[in-house]
């Protein structure tokens, strides 16, 4: 990496900055007095929970924040011009420009009536980078830069032809576009699979050591931050509680708050956070020793689970016998579809078959277009599958209907990935965590606002968010939102698309241990979908392993962990940021 001398100025300053938001409860600091340097080819990470200030400082910078928002005292500057105060005109020319931004959410910033080639062409166009005759050579090379593979071809589609990693990176690509002098990522791999992740950071790395472009990397991911950063600021409650050295900050923490979140980032060493399998010690009832008062009226009689000497199977043949002992069978699962302008179809998933033991975890990886959200979207019976049968609790999920569907739609919620397209925005909070329970005549008015109450405290939310919409929470607390509804009715499958990969450690641990709690003491199954393989060892016991569309491996968590055995696999493990560091406890 290329360092600046020692008596040259920052990149940027920022000194003394203090942002101020106007909500219904008056005027609330977000974040003050911070101060930090940065100077020309240096990374920065930013770390720190939701709702510490670190997208706001970020947002700050780049003169984006919301409405509501203003900087209420400091400086900023950019190679010593004050952004504090400055004109529109003289921003809308540095961003892009001078500063790209990769922002966090990619289905709220992206256009989705705009082709993506039309989207970078614009940037590029905007600020002179390219021209009429080039720039659709230029969006080309700008998308596989971004580790888009076929980049031609993805020029032409739109967002929702995207999956939710490749959206991410076609921001990225908007984000680079420029070669901006600083780039700002917020959290710009948190919806990416290991291996793309790192093609990203390499080509993030790249910029900062060939073209001189700082980063400032705001993240909850220590080991990523470990292992790209030069310098990490700790953010909590608005304020700057530690900074310095990397390696330093994160091996050696001086500050509590510093020392916990280390403490709770996972770690693919790290042992299961449930340490023995729940086995029938236990059995979900709809009585009062139910998890929640609100217990449908009518529930058939829960199954034994199998002695702690069985080992329930993770695959199964087409056409095999249903064992009682796994809540969801899954055989042959195929899904086509259609593509728009060829001739040739596209197999999202291939005769995928597995099983989920009742009260277990059953952990599906992979990279972004393996299948795994495909698979996912058609055991929610949100997708028909072209091929294969899935059985709920020995029953055909095809054939449900009437009476017999509604109670699936009970007893199997999902948590989505994207917490912004999946919360109603014209919603309060407390309306969208209670919306399932009006639906399906759950207790009474007083009951059901209990019930609200006790999954904001059980997902780590003040009551006070209650009268807030989703534009007003971060994307962390967005998510813990949506984990929230999904817990509203207790059902006895929860299919988890991505749930913690918008959480910082502290949350994300404890939304972790919620979902062990409830697997230990009422027999919850999961189906866990995830990128992260840290959090995967962590709430696992079986493992499932997809690319393009096929299982290529199928065992224990212990077992792929420990010995994984598809170069695949392997390739997945090697990939984790931070990985060879000792930063988890």
């Amino acid at each position: 990496m290329e360092r600046m001398p020692q008596d040259a100025a920052p990149l940027l300053q920022v000194r003394d900055l203090a942002v101020e938001f106007a909500t219904m409860d008056g005027s609330v600091r977000a974040v003050e007095n911070i101060g930090f340097d940065l100077a020309a080819g240096e990374t920065l990470a930013i770390v720190g929970e939701s709702g510490s200030g670190k997208s706001t400082t970020a947002m700050a910078v780049i003169g984006l924040l919301s409405g509501n928002g203003r900087i209420a005292e400091g400086s900023i500057t950019l190679d010593g011009q004050e952004l504090v105060g400055a004109p529109e005109s003289v921003m809308r020319k540095i961003r892009g420009r001078s500063i790209g931004l990769v922002p966090q959410d990619p289905m709220s910033n992206l256009n989705p009536v705009s082709r993506i080639g039309t989207q970078i062409a614009e940037t590029l166009l905007a600020h002179g980078m390219a021209t009429r005759s080039n720039v659709a050579k230029k969006v080309v090379e700008t998308l596989a830069a971004a580790g888009l593979p076929d980049a031609e071809k993805r020029a032409k589609q739109y967002p929702h032809e995207f999956s939710g990693g490749m959206r991410q990176r076609a921001l990225i690509a908007i984000g680079l576009a420029c070669n901006p002098r600083l780039l700002i990522a917020d959290e710009p791999t948190s919806a990416l699979d290991v291996t793309v992740q790192k093609t990203i950071l390499d080509q993030l790395g790249r910029m900062t050591g060939e073209l001189g472009t700082a980063v400032m990397l705001i993240t909850h991911d220590l080991g990523l931050a470990a292992e790209r950063a030069s310098r990490v600021i700790v953010m909590h409650r608005g304020r700057i509680v530690e900074q310095g050295p990397a390696r330093q900050i994160l091996e050696d923490p001086q500050a509590e708050y510093t020392k916990a979140l280390v403490a709770a980032a996972p770690s693919v060493a790290a042992v299961r956070l449930r340490p023995e399998v729940f086995r029938g010690t236990a059995t979900k009832t709809t009585d009062s020793a139910s998890p929640t008062p609100l217990a449908p009226a009518e529930s058939a009689p829960a199954t034994a689970t199998p002695p702690a000497t069985a080992t329930p199977r993770i695959s199964q043949a087409p056409g095999a016998a249903a064992d009682v002992a796994n809540i969801l069978e899954v055989d042959g699962l195929t899904k086509v579809y259609k593509v728009r302008g060829s001739k040739e179809d596209f197999a999202a998933v291939k005769d995928v078959s597995f099983a989920i033991p009742r009260g277990e975890t059953v952990a599906i990886v992979g990279e972004s277009g393996s299948g795994k959200t495909t698979t996912a979207r058609m055991i929610l019976k949100a997708v028909d599958p072209t091929a294969g049968a899935i059985r709920f609790d020995g029953q055909d999920v095809a054939s449900l209907n009437g009476r017999d569907l509604r109670s699936f739609r009970q007893k199997v919620q999902p948590i989505f990935q994207d917490p912004y397209s999946s919360l109603n925005p014209m919603f309060t909070i407390e309306r969208i965590i209670e919306e399932p329970l009006v639906f399906y005549r759950r207790g009474s008015a007083k009951q059901r606002a209990a019930r609200v109450r006790q999954l904001m405290d059980d997902v780590a939310l003040p009551q006070t968010m209650l009268r807030r919409y989703p534009a007003e929470l971060s994307g962390g607390q967005r998510q813990r939102v949506a984990i929230a509804r999904a817990l509203a009715l207790s059902p006895d499958l929860i299919v988890c698309d991505e749930p913690v990969s918008a959480l910082d450690v502290l949350v994300q641990a404890q939304i972790l241990r919620l979902l062990g709690d409830l697997q230990r003491e009422y027999g919850q199954s999961y189906l866990f979908i995830s990128h992260d393989l840290a959090v995967v060892r962590l709430i696992s016991d079986y493992v499932c392993v997809m690319k393009n569309g096929e299982l290529v491996e199928a065992a224990t968590s212990e077992e792929i962990f420990t010995n994984a055995r598809d170069p695949y696999t392997r390739a997945l493990l090697a990939s984790i940021p931070g990985n060879e560091l000792d930063i988890a406890v």
